[in-house]
């Protein structure tokens, strides 16, 4: 019998009525013969409420103790998820992070799952039972509990098909794969069928919300197909693959507006000193780079969730050598050879230009073109690059 894993998102189970229909669709694919494996997240925002929560006790909570408090969510969702699977007669049962064999490194609220050994999930998938995990958490080897960052229930379900021999990992949000831009700012976006697991990560890491960026590493290492579909609406899907779409261009263009840049001024070292002090605070950046003396490094919100707390830290250890910049947004253009091209990047810099939209720095991969603008013009930017590469003509080979 074929295993299944199956993640659902907050917005999927926000209340208990969706936890219902969530139950509905557990149930259907148990009856079509398959063993389930369920991933669920926290029910609607309730990981921001704990964070607000957090802050109204301290201005700079400890990362155990925001670890120990947030990854309460998924346990509430977990419970109740097996609760409504048990009264449509399927046996199910709940397991935490650590309880299904989720073993992560020791970094507080950004863990990186090391290994995954899932004997109790093994053993009640043999009982004939649904088996429901909490996302986003595990256990380090100091047997802490440690959360994964934002998105990690994405990655929670994608190492758990991988550990298992699942069949598939089939990820349910509120939208319907992946597009070639947020719907929401491009109205021409276009849906993508087929993306490769390369493009996917790049998307991801731009600040594609889709799928997390971790996960499909996780899938691409394991060759697990990911199916990305809409919890109410399953008719479309985007299924991330070995080669992706057919032939070169661009997959999508992608936003990431809740972005820091710190520069830190100063002598040939201050990249090592930087660099000492992110790892002395465990912080993993978006970017980081060094030149003529200098070294700019930018921070988001995804992967450091008490953003605000840790840039008062470097503000307080560098002092005047250090310049943040909090009005920052990052356009980029995704595509398989994109960056190799330098008429592609003479293109976007041309048709930003033309967008009025100033571009503050930029970063490169033979995979993304990525442009440094003001937060005010990150959509304006996103609809031109989109325009551009997407809309009139692919990419330059």
């Amino acid at each position: 019998m074929s295993i299944i894993v199956q993640k659902y998102g907050g917005s999927s189970v926000a209340d208990v009525s969706r936890l219902g229909q969530v139950a509905q669709m557990v149930a259907r694919t148990r009856e079509a013969g398959h063993q389930v494996v369920v991933v669920v997240s926290a029910m609607g925002d309730t990981t921001d409420e704990l964070i607000k929560l957090a802050h109204q006790v301290t201005d700079d909570p400890p990362r155990r103790e925001l670890d120990m408090l947030l990854s309460a969510g998924e346990r509430i969702a977990m419970a109740l998820l097996s609760m409504a699977i048990g009264r449509l007669g399927h046996e199910a049962i709940s397991f935490t992070g650590s309880q299904s064999g989720i073993l992560t490194n020791d970094r507080h609220t950004n863990a990186r799952i090391l290994d995954v050994r899932p004997y109790r999930v093994q053993d009640e998938l043999e009982r004939d039972r649904v088996v429901i995990i909490a996302g986003y958490q595990g256990v380090s080897y100091r047997r802490e509990i440690t959360t994964l960052g934002r998105g990690g229930t994405d990655t929670t379900a994608v190492a758990m098909a991988a550990a298992l021999g699942a069949e598939r990992c089939e990820i349910y949000s509120d939208v319907d794969g992946v597009y070639s831009a947020d719907p929401r700012v491009v109205a021409d976006a276009r849906h993508l069928p087929e993306v490769s697991y390369e493009e996917m990560q790049e998307l991801s890491l731009a600040g594609a919300k889709v799928l997390n960026a971790q996960a499909v590493e996780f899938a691409r290492r394991a060759g697990i197909v990911i199916y990305a579909r809409a919890t109410v609406d399953g008719r479309k899907e985007t299924r991330v693959v070995v080669g992706g779409r057919p032939g070169p261009g661009v997959a999508g263009v992608t936003g990431a507006r809740d972005l820091v840049r710190m520069h830190l001024s100063g002598d040939p070292g201050t990249y090592a000193e930087l660099a000492e002090a992110l790892r002395e605070w465990d912080v993993t950046p978006s970017r980081i780079s060094q030149g003529n003396g200098c070294a700019v490094v930018v921070l988001s919100r995804e992967l450091c969730p008490d953003l605000d707390g840790l840039v008062a830290r470097f503000e307080k250890r560098f002092g005047e050598r250090l310049e943040v910049d909090r009005d920052v947004g990052m356009a980029s253009v995704v595509g398989s050879g994109v960056g190799r091209n330098p008429r592609n990047l003479t293109r976007a810099m041309a048709t930003l230009a033309s967008a009025d939209v100033d571009v503050l720095g930029l970063d490169t991969s033979q995979l993304r073109l990525s442009f440094f603008c003001r937060r005010g013009k990150l959509d304006q930017a996103v609809r031109a690059l989109h325009h551009e590469f997407v809309e009139i003509a692919p990419q330059d080979e």
